[in-house]
């Protein structure tokens, strides 16, 4: 993704060893140079490694004291990582400065297949908000995401030669992988439950997977006949992935007065927390986020009761129709039964049947003997 500098000189964005991020990077400055509006843009980097969210933009300390990552849904954002390290930049040198500190951060080995390989999936993520003037003169805002998203691969253990702890890498990583895949087929199929929230990871790309975003997939494969098993079963999944519908929306421009009072209600809330904290009266939530948690706890747990009560009446109707089908099914085998043995008295009737008429004809046959004698 992030690709790595040329040795021989020229820029990191154009250079023949250049990723898909600092290609992507230099095009997304040049074009807000071009449109000539206001703009400001920063990036985050999520990693995911064994089930684990990873801050790489984070700064180094205690791994006690670093906070828990979580995945909330947003109904203006959609899915988001919270608290997730958000850096503002200026031009694409800053990012690539991001990029090359990070990159030390990743998770990667070696093993027998690949001499660097990634041991987790990465997320670097473009956020760009833009400003433009009405001709009568009201400021909007807009604001648009670009997620760059790294899959580590599918790994054969045997043939990795993965043990212990890349054993276990490979495992998590396969996993996520199959989850993936399983979302996919789901969404082709057009199936009514999508098993989004199996994996951290499909949980994190739900917007991608047939949401409201534009995606595109790049799918590497190798030219080497060892790894033909790799590259069909990459090729299939990106075949698979490549018809999923999504429902891309147009970013809406916000004035100026809206998103003020988007952030002053933000800032509002966490100021009422930080009191809460500092108050310490044994919930450290201001009484009204407290509450709301509460109820949608409560509302939560009604809906569990009301899907159990459910799933109880379901298998009390599949119970009775189980019950039905049998005693239909023992029904079935009698009929058989009474059929075959109808049809077996059947054919020994009309067995005896024809013997009776040839006997018939037989008597008839004496009978006009008989008859002419007498002439």
């Amino acid at each position: 993704m992030e690709g790595s500098h040329d040795k021989e000189g020229g820029a990191f964005w154009n250079g023949p060893h250049a990723g898909v991020i600092p290609r992507s990077i230099h095009q997304v400055f040049d074009t807000l140079e071009k449109s000539g509006a206001e703009y400001t843009v920063s990036v985050t980097f999520l990693e995911l490694y064994n089930e684990e969210l990873i801050d790489l933009l984070a700064v180094e300390q205690d791994v006690t004291a670093k906070p828990t990552l979580r995945i909330f849904d947003d109904a203006v954002r959609g899915v988001t990582v919270h608290p997730l390290e958000e850096m503002m930049v200026s031009n694409a040198q800053d990012i690539f400065a991001i990029l090359e500190k990070s990159a030390h951060k990743r998770q990667t080995a070696e093993t027998n297949m690949n001499h660097q390989s990634s041991r987790s999936h990465c997320i670097f993520s473009i956020i760009i908000h833009t400003r433009e003037t009405t001709p009568e003169g009201e400021e909007l805002m807009k604001t648009g995401k670009l997620n760059l998203v790294d899959l580590a691969g599918s790994e054969n253990i045997g043939r990795s030669g993965a043990v212990k702890e890349r054993k276990r890498e490979a495992g998590l990583i396969n996993q996520s992988l199959l989850t993936l895949g399983r979302v996919i087929t789901a969404l082709t199929e057009h199936r009514a439950h999508i098993p989004y929230r199996e994996s951290k990871l499909t949980r994190i790309l739900q917007d991608s997977l047939g949401g409201k975003t534009k995606t595109c997939i790049i799918a590497t494969i190798s030219p080497s006949a060892d790894s033909y098993e790799e590259t069909l079963s990459t090729l299939d999944y990106a075949h698979r992935a490549k018809h999923i519908k999504n429902r891309p929306e147009v970013n809406q421009k916000t004035t100026k007065k809206e998103l003020i009072k988007e952030y002053a209600t933000a800032i509002e809330k966490m100021r009422e927390e930080l009191t809460a904290a500092r108050l310490k009266e044994g919930v450290f939530l201001p009484k009204e986020r407290y509450e709301f948690m509460e109820q949608s706890l409560k509302e939560q747990r009604e809906s569990i009761d009301e899907m159990e009560a459910n799933l109880t009446q379901k298998k009390a109707e599949l119970e009775k129709l189980t019950n039905m089908f049998d005693a239909k099914e023992v029904e079935l085998r009698e009929s058989i039964a009474q059929y075959r043995q109808t049809r077996a008295e059947l054919t020994e009737t009309v067995s005896k049947l024809e013997d009776t008429s040839a006997e018939l004809m037989d008597t008839r046959v004496s009978l006009s003997d008989h008859i002419a004698l007498v002439d």
